[in-house]
């Protein structure tokens, strides 16, 4: 969706649009510059996208694949981080 249909309300949405993943709310969260969140916050956005990666790919979502991916990229988080967010996904599902 383009920028503009993004920040219209839904009421002004093609029907079609309405089921869209892309919700307003969640399109302005994710315009949210990474500067301004805290390190926890970071973190965890880290830690969610490498569970997603890894879930995505159809690997297991493991503290260590998690640190891989987020080493990977060039990162890194608090050793706590990759743990509490694998035994989380695992214990109440994706």
């Amino acid at each position: 969706l383009a920028q503009a249909e993004l920040e219209r309300p839904p009421a002004d949405r093609a029907p079609a649009d309405q089921g869209s993943p892309l919700h307003p709310a969640v399109a302005t969260m994710a315009g949210v510059p990474v500067a301004s969140l805290s390190k926890e916050q970071q973190d965890e956005l880290l830690c969610t996208y490498a569970a997603l990666i890894l879930h995505d790919d159809g690997a297991e979502v493991s503290p260590q694949g998690m640190t891989n991916l987020i080493k990977a990229a060039g990162c890194a988080v608090e050793g706590y981080w990759p743990m509490l967010m694998a035994k989380m996904i695992n214990n109440v599902g994706m």
